[in-house]
């Protein structure tokens, strides 16, 4: 998985997990719906400023979208 898909998986994961709808997140950080909605497929690379924007408006420190996911333990 390369960084733009880390990003975008953790954006969306970040965004579900707060309850907010793409139009409401989009609103909060100043960006329009249908950028929010390319970010989280992957289509693009985020600017430092709209990570800026994103993390300011989930309420979460910039590094949080750059963390890989955890590996999940294996069922028995």
């Amino acid at each position: 998985m390369d960084l733009r898909e880390v990003f975008a998986t953790n954006l969306r994961r970040i965004r579900n997990a707060k309850g907010l709808s793409q139009d409401d997140l989009a609103y909060d950080a100043g960006i329009s719906r249908s950028y929010l909605s390319q970010l989280e497929k992957g289509v693009f690379y985020a600017s430092l400023k709209i990570i800026e924007k994103l993390a300011a408006a989930l309420d979460v420190e910039p590094a949080e979208f750059l963390k890989p996911e955890k590996p999940r333990a294996k069922a028995r």
